[in-house]
């Protein structure tokens, strides 16, 4: 089946396929250094369609680990992922980066926006690397800006942008080829109270608009609250609150 926005079909979808991630059992060991680190424990989390869940916990307890696993962005050293249904161990690298751009949305805390693309260019840029036609991935892009309130932005480079611009433009990067999946790793963390709770509010709207799931990691309680379960980790475990 393919997914419709605004009336043009945009990417494959899988919709017939409830659970979004299910994610069991994963460790994570890194070998670089003097002595293994393990960033993980047996971790074990399922989303499913409309799902808002956010992580919580200090720095270093494996939040942006558990992120970067279920966003097919690294491999567990043991335990399994599956994005709707489809297990990411039996996937090569060029299956996962398809994946990526098709299935999954990324919001980083320090924005991550290419300075030498405009806004528009940004948005619409994750779309025509997947393939989707320029006229379309333009259209697109062009919606999801003006569904975050920066249409006046649109030809401005992020270095002309205020923080709260930078991350709703990330925002709208992350949403506008539709994934079923989409991860914030500490997505306020560079934003000022009054942006803060508008990319907060944005994400709210969005889950329930979309249907997408979100795993959203922070240290704060306050940004947890937006989210519809909590759960805490602490030194790579994750604990149900």
């Amino acid at each position: 089946m393919a997914a419709a926005l605004g009336g043009q079909v945009l990417l494959e979808m899988h919709s017939d396929c409830s659970l979004v991630l299910e994610a069991t059992g994963l460790s994570k060991v890194y070998d670089s250094g003097e002595a293994p680190v393990q960033a993980l424990r047996h971790a074990s989390i399922t989303l499913g369609r409309g799902d808002f869940t956010a992580l919580m916990g200090p720095s270093g307890c494996g939040k942006s680990s558990l992120l970067h696993l279920c966003g097919a962005m690294d491999r567990p050293t043991s335990g399994c992922i599956a994005i709707e249904g489809t297990p990411l161990q039996d996937l090569d690298d060029a299956a996962l980066t398809r994946l990526r751009r098709t299935r999954i949305g990324f919001v980083f805390q320090f924005f991550n926006l290419l300075p030498t693309l405009t806004v528009a260019e940004n948005v619409a840029l994750p779309m025509l690397l997947a393939g989707v036609p320029k006229g379309q991935a333009e259209a697109a892009a062009s919606r999801w800006i003006d569904r975050v309130e920066l249409s006046h932005r649109r030809r401005h480079f992020p270095q002309q942008l205020s923080g709260g611009e930078m991350q709703r433009t990330a925002l709208a990067r992350a949403v506008a080829h539709q994934p079923a999946l989409l991860l914030a790793d500490e997505p306020t963390g560079n934003l000022d109270s009054n942006n803060s709770a508008r990319v907060l509010e944005l994400l709210r709207e969005l889950n329930q608009e979309t249907g997408v799931a979100v795993l959203l990691a922070t240290h704060s309680a306050e940004i947890a609250a937006a989210a519809k379960r909590v759960l805490r980790m602490c030194d790579g475990v994750l604990l149900d609150e």
